[in-house]
């Protein structure tokens, strides 16, 4: 892997996070293990709290759209008031969140749930967000270049914010110009980019997308951005044709600027 030329009408990076920036094993690990260690006593001290209550009303609507599913976790109405019946609720809510998550679901319910728990977490400091030990230097790098740098993870945008405010480098959120997460549209859809493109004010072309998941990058070529898998320890591993058609790269120093080449 030498890495390759960043063409000269790319202006802009779309960078992913898990598995590109930050190791599938921070969020795996970490990230989602906090979330369920730590949801019961989340949601028992902010139950009363308007932000909960619509947290669990997205929920409750998203459970009710798979009920279809097989195990899909319904979320009940609250019908009479006291502490068991609340006690009722979060243990439906927490049942539905766990469902989600073993099969790693991206609903924007369960998103912005995670990103609200994540918020407390990284505001007491119980939390920090890594990344491998390229990424802040080469960020800084492009920056310099004239690049402008975004994120697009299925992440909350507030939960990104937050991971890139509050890491183990410090408040790196002046590098960014701007998130996206689902809410812009899935990451397997190709549409998805389109937008992505039109908000940021440039042509699909302009954009070098960066990812992991050879999926994301098939919707992002459809719509002629330009890609690149990344290989990191501990992601999904490639198949040789995988490793023959896309551009591969195991470090963003891998990447040479136009203005560099």
């Amino acid at each position: 892997m030498v890495g390759f030329a960043v063409p000269a009408e790319v202006s802009v990076l779309l960078l992913d996070i898990e598995g590109t920036t930050t190791p599938i094993a921070f969020v795996k690990d970490t990230l989602f293990s906090y979330i369920k260690d730590n949801i019961r006593e989340y949601l028992r001290a902010h139950w009363e709290e308007e932000e909960c209550q619509e947290d669990v009303g997205l929920l409750r609507k998203q459970a009710e759209e798979d009920a279809h599913m097989d195990g899909a976790v319904p979320i009940p109405l609250e019908t009479r008031d006291g502490e068991e019946e609340v006690e009722r609720i979060i243990q439906a809510v927490i049942d539905n969140v766990h469902w989600q998550m073993s099969l790693d679901r991206k609903t924007t319910a369960l998103k912005q749930l995670q990103g609200h728990i994540w918020r407390a977490a990284y505001e007491n400091g119980r939390l920090k967000g890594e990344f491998f030990d390229d990424v802040v230097p080469a960020v800084r790098k492009w920056r310099e270049a004239g690049m402008k740098v975004y994120i697009y993870s299925s992440g909350s945008v507030e939960a990104q914010k937050l991971f890139f405010g509050n890491s183990t480098e410090g408040d790196i959120s002046e590098l960014f110009d701007g998130h996206f997460d689902t809410k812009i549209g899935p990451k397997v859809d190709s549409e998805s980019y389109q937008r992505i493109a039109a908000s940021i004010g440039c042509s699909t072309s302009n954009i070098l997308f960066l990812t992991d998941v050879t999926r994301e990058a098939d919707a992002a070529e459809e719509v002629d951005m330009h890609v690149a898998i990344v290989v990191r320890p501990g992601n999904a591993g490639l198949t040789d044709d995988e490793k023959s058609y896309y551009r591969l790269i195991t470090s963003f120093n891998e990447l040479f600027l136009p203005s560099s080449t």
